[in-house]
């Protein structure tokens, strides 16, 4: 990363906290390593993102149909999907600082790729090739241990009540796929879906990862946005390629990011039962990394849970009466990777005469705040009166703020430094002639707009 997008990457960092988007978690305890807390501003951003996932993927597709699994599921349910014995990410230790590092990270920090999903000998050897180039990112030092996997699956007591918990172990979930996958059953004979079909969830996902970094791109608490589609074996790779087609333009269409900073990457170490993998990357200030997967999955998932369950879930095709497991490709997106490509891609600084502003251009879809309403003095109770009565009509159809501190110049920079694209000013015209000022964030251009015209005037502009 070099020094300049080392610097936005900071000024994001800070911006976030001080204009309440996301907060240190346990701050006033010295903090939670790798967990984050999302403020008023960063709530209703992250709202508004899942918001446009939920409706793109489901409410537009008649073939895709929702689901809010729980967090904690029997456990078998992670040694049927291969998480319990194979859910790991390959550990190195310092032996100066004794701190724990991803070797793929260590490795990728002296320009060698490695996959996290190499076999273990394959990662130590390449590790072990390259020690004498790798230096410890805490001391500086380069003497490491030998690799080890460390399984990422984090472990709770839930009903467990010998205090033993090596004793029939309850996991959080380390994704929301296997909620979906255990329920395709159910979806399939309550829902008025048939193959082919798609079941769309939005939850938490847990995972003890041993380097978490890049702020909010990779913590140990997160929200995933992910969709699995089940479809006959022979219509696999077209659904998959269709699906790429379809995520792709998600970011474009609906969170406004920019094509030249979306690319694909596709992996070239699968696991043995994917037919294809690829990400989309997203170019954040520290480089291009995953903001979305999209797997050809095959007939993995569904024929482990068959196996451990007990559970037939074949289906007979009604045209061929051909009989088979469901095949399953995947579209797996992070809440917070989205919030923060959001963030990158709105965040601008402008000259505007003498001075530089700080403003968010989001996408009006996806801005925090809609409409933010001012009285031109706050010591006028007249102008007070008449905002208030303004701004609590537009509440009813946006989210709104209400501000009356320090002058109006200062109020236009704090709304355009978190994204609202619409000010709204009374003043004393207002009082006489009963229209107000509108300013638009992104021009600064303002015109008077008849009062009883507002609200039909913001629907179009924001829509």
């Amino acid at each position: 990363m070099g020094k300049k997008q080392e610097n936005l990457m900071e000024k994001i960092v800070s911006f976030c906290k001080r204009r309440g988007f996301v907060f240190p978690s346990s701050e006033i305890y010295g903090g939670f390593a790798a967990i984050y807390d999302f403020g008023p501003y960063g709530v209703e951003l992250e709202n508004n993102i899942k918001d446009q996932w939920w409706k793109y993927m489901v409410q537009m597709r008649e073939d895709i149909v929702g689901l809010d699994s729980a967090i904690f599921m029997h456990p078998k349910i992670w040694e049927a999907s291969g998480h319990v014995a194979g859910f790991s990410d390959p550990l190195a230790e310092c032996k100066k600082c004794h701190s724990r590092l991803r070797v793929d990270h260590l490795l990728e920090s002296v320009g060698v790729v490695a996959d996290e999903k190499m076999k273990e000998e394959e990662i130590s050897r390449i590790f072990s090739e390259n020690k004498k180039k790798i230096k410890c990112p805490v001391c500086g030092a380069s003497d490491f241990t030998d690799v080890k996997k460390f399984n990422l699956l984090v472990k709770s007591n839930l009903g467990n009540f010998t205090e033993d918990w090596s004793k029939e172990p309850v996991y959080l979930r380390g994704e929301t796929c296997q909620g979906i996958y255990v329920n395709y059953e159910n979806v399939l004979n309550s829902a008025r879906v048939r193959i082919p079909f798609g079941i769309a969830q939005i939850g938490k996902a847990f995972r003890n990862e041993i380097t978490a970094r890049q702020f909010i791109f990779r913590t140990r608490e997160f929200e995933q946005m992910e969709m699995q589609y089940f479809t006959s074996p022979e219509d696999e790779m077209k659904a998959y390629e269709e699906l790429k087609k379809y995520r792709w333009n998600f970011y474009i269409n609906c969170l406004g990011l920019s094509e030249k900073n979306l690319k694909w990457h596709k992996h070239e170490n699968l696991v043995f039962y994917a037919k294809e993998a690829y990400d989309i990357e997203y170019n954040f200030p520290f480089g291009f990394s995953e903001l979305e997967g999209l797997h050809a999955r095959g007939d993995y998932d569904l024929t482990q849970h068959s196996k451990y369950s007990g559970k037939d879930l074949s289906y007979v095709d009604p045209k061929t009466n051909k009989k088979c497991i469901p095949h399953v490709v995947e579209s797996s997106a992070g809440v917070a990777r989205s919030m923060l490509a959001v963030i990158c891609e709105a965040y601008t600084e402008e000259k505007v005469g003498e001075d530089t502003r700080v403003v968010l251009k989001f996408k009006n879809n996806l801005a925090p705040i809609k409409v933010a309403v001012f009285p031109l003095l706050k010591n006028k109770p007249e102008l007070v009166a008449k905002a208030r009565e303004i701004f609590n009509d537009l509440k009813k159809e946006f989210v709104c703020e209400f501000d009356d501190n320090g002058n109006v110049g200062k109020r236009y920079r704090r709304q355009d430094e978190i994204g609202t694209p619409y000010c709204v000013t009374v003043d004393f015209e207002s009082l006489e002639k009963g229209d107000v000022t509108v300013r638009d964030r992104d021009t600064m251009k303002q015109e008077r707009v008849k009062i009883e015209e507002l609200l039909d005037y913001l629907h179009d502009k924001l829509e």
